[in-house]
């Protein structure tokens, strides 16, 4: 009997579900998701939101930096937690699948191999992407409604800017798991790599603050697009980097646009290795 056209896409993503999200993992994640907006946001978040409330016309002139300050914190304090969940599902997890043999089973299903690959993405890196979003963003909503609602699109652009690298580094660690074929040490690199990552972006912006360079600032947003944004919005620090660089809108989001871009770039690139190259 012929398997149904889709039923080998939907056995592995269904598979990938439970070996990525068995009990308690996924409660236990969507836990510490929820938590963060409530155990930490910046001080001066609520300090802000306190005084201005009896000001409208001071609202209206600060309220997207208090709205990006805040959904900025909520998330800075999730991306480790983040960050262990894609080392789990796709450093660790698909490693050992490629180890066990597990892949090379679901290689002999009657399935394209990126549609194979795309299963595995959507439970392992896509899912933990909405679990992030789709608690934080309501939550965030509890805590500051108004706020919030009237600026939404800011709390977006903000996830959409601090989760950019860590995208780049989930690509790079899965095209280094084919390469390696082995999930300890594709855990071991996926933890290196993120740290590199961390002090590469603090020597960055030592070297943008004691130069005055914009070059600096501007090759660091391409890679870390949050950092325009703080400037945008003279948020945290940013008040001191923009005596050195000060962007429009639109060159924040041409940032943003850009580190997204690398990102495609770095999957494509795992997408053509696992479809032409890749051999167990």
């Amino acid at each position: 009997m012929q398997r149904g056209k889709g039923k080998p896409f939907l056995e592995i993503f269904a598979l990938a579900l439970n070996e990525d999200y068995r009990f308690p993992i996924l409660e236990v994640f969507v836990f510490l998701f929820i938590l963060a907006p409530f155990a930490f946001v910046t001080p001066g978040a609520f300090f802000s939101r306190g005084i201005y409330e009896g000001y409208s016309f001071i609202i209206d002139v600060y309220e997207e930096r208090i709205t990006y300050e805040l959904a900025s914190s909520v998330l800075n304090l999730s991306l480790p937690v983040f960050m262990i969940l894609i080392f789990k599902n796709l450093a660790y997890g698909f490693g050992n699948d490629i180890e066990r043999g597990i892949i090379q089973t679901y290689l002999s299903y009657p399935l394209k191999r990126y549609m194979l690959l795309s299963a595995k993405l959507l439970s392992s890196l896509f899912l933990s992407l909405l679990i992030l979003i789709g608690t934080q963003i309501p939550a965030l909503y509890l805590i500051a409604p108004e706020i919030i609602s009237k600026n939404i699109s800011t709390v977006l652009l903000t996830y959409l800017a601090g989760l950019s690298p860590i995208l780049l580094i989930s690509g790079i660690i899965l095209l280094v798991t084919l390469l390696l074929r082995r999930g300890s040490l594709s855990l071991v690199f996926g933890i290196v790599l993120y740290f590199i990552f961390s002090m590469a972006s603090s020597i960055l912006m030592f070297m943008a603050s004691t130069t005055k360079s914009p070059t600096i600032l501007k090759l660091l947003s391409t890679f870390y697009p949050s950092t325009v944004l703080n400037i945008y919005y003279n948020a945290y620090s940013g008040y001191l980097a923009r005596e050195i660089w000060t962007p429009t809108f639109l060159e924040a989001f041409g940032y943003i646009g850009i580190s997204y871009l690398i990102t495609t770039v770095t999957f494509a690139a795992t997408y053509i290795y696992f479809c032409r190259r890749f051999s167990l």
